[in-house]
């Protein structure tokens, strides 16, 4: 399991851990982002606003490329058009 599988396992997880509740997709997704922009702070204390912009750039105006960008990070990049320059900003 890649650690991109991990952290979608863990959402799936808060999900259902939310019950009925109302908007628990919602919920389960900011708390990961919360823990996440935390600690793009703690430990990029410079570049990590423009890193977040970058993802959030690419999810408003480039869709699918980021789609790819989720794939890649799955390890399913073949075949898919995204090139290892593409992905030197933003895998992790």
């Amino acid at each position: 399991m890649t650690p991109l599988e991990k952290v979608e396992a863990l959402y799936e997880e808060l999900v259902v851990s939310y019950g009925d509740g109302r908007q628990r997709e919602i919920r389960a997704a900011s708390k990961l982002l919360l823990i996440a922009l935390f600690e793009l702070k703690e430990h990029d204390n410079r570049g990590w606003q423009d890193l977040v912009e970058d993802h959030v750039r690419m999810l408003r105006d480039e869709p699918e490329r980021y789609r790819r960008l989720i794939d890649a990070n799955r390890g399913r990049t073949k075949g898919l058009g995204l090139e290892d320059a593409d992905l030197q900003d933003f895998v992790a």
